[in-house]
């Protein structure tokens, strides 16, 4: 079924080894073998897996032999995952989330279930009344098995278990400096080890070198802000230590593929914009 806001496809995995990106949040349900690629950053993947991906975001699926791919899209405008963060916990946890793989592995059980949800939406009639609050609860309660899911990975919500402590301690870092220190060097200093063993231990944790992650954390700020808020482009960029509101947008193109003011009129303003002023 599909509308404007809400849809669920099923195609062949072909269809997703070049780039797809637009407006809507995605998630994708598939089973098999091959490689995730989420904003030019590659995960391996084996087995009954389901992937998210929010607004812009850059996503090619290559796989082995050709797969069927389940995929549910939804606008915020449909259902806004910050309104209903009391009701379903999946905005950090399923969604935006840069310290995380974007993708998870399920029980046969689970995965199961989930499809069974993917099926119902499918026999939903758009036009008949009260379709849209029952397509939002099947959305929800989809939402809500997947954070149940993840959050077994994660039961004590700390999303860095190595003994290394530097990873978890980098992280502390990134989410107090990021704004005002995009250099490797700096972090390396304050975690006293060099440059290069903090590149080759957060590549290996985090699938992504320590300037990605800086850059990901500065773009899904600048997407908050955005999406979130009424503030102006130029209010943005002041507030992300951005010289002017032009080489912000020219710094947020380079990373999404589009504009800020793009990106604005795409994913729309949330509805809970006013609690930001």
């Amino acid at each position: 079924m599909k509308n404007a806001f809400f849809s669920v496809q099923k195609r062949d995995s072909e269809y997703y080894k070049n780039i797809t990106s637009d407006s809507f949040y995605h998630i994708f349900l598939l089973e098999g073998v091959g490689k995730i690629i989420v904003d030019f950053v590659e995960y391996d993947f084996e087995g009954n897996i389901v992937l998210f991906s929010s607004p812009f975001q850059n996503i090619r699926i290559v796989t082995e032999t050709v797969l069927k791919i389940d995929d549910l899209s939804f606008h915020s405008d449909f259902y806004c995952i910050e309104f209903h963060k009391k009701e379903v916990a999946c905005n950090g946890l399923l969604f935006n989330n840069i310290y995380l793989f974007p993708y998870f592995k399920l029980t046969a059980e689970v995965f199961e279930e989930i499809s069974g949800y993917f099926s119902k939406i499918r026999k939903v009639d758009p036009e008949e009344d009260f379709s849209q609050a029952v397509l939002q609860s099947y959305l929800q309660l989809i939402l809500a098995i997947c954070s149940k899911e993840k959050n077994k990975i994660f039961p004590d919500k700390d999303l860095i278990k190595d003994d290394f402590k530097e990873l978890k301690s980098f992280q502390d870092l990134v989410e107090i400096h990021f704004l005002t220190e995009k250099n490797l060097s700096f972090y390396a200093d304050l975690l006293h080890i060099t440059p290069n063993t903090l590149s080759k231990k957060i590549k290996s944790r985090f699938n992504k070198t320590p300037s990605q992650i800086i850059q990901e954390r500065v773009i899904l700020e600048s997407k908050k802000q955005i999406h979130l808020t009424r503030k102006s482009m130029k209010e943005i960029a002041a507030e992300l230590n951005f010289s002017d509101e032009f080489y912000f947008s020219k710094y947020f193109k380079k990373h999404t593929g589009v504009s800020p003011t793009h990106f604005r009129k795409e994913a729309g303003i949330s509805i809970v914009a006013d609690l930001y002023k």
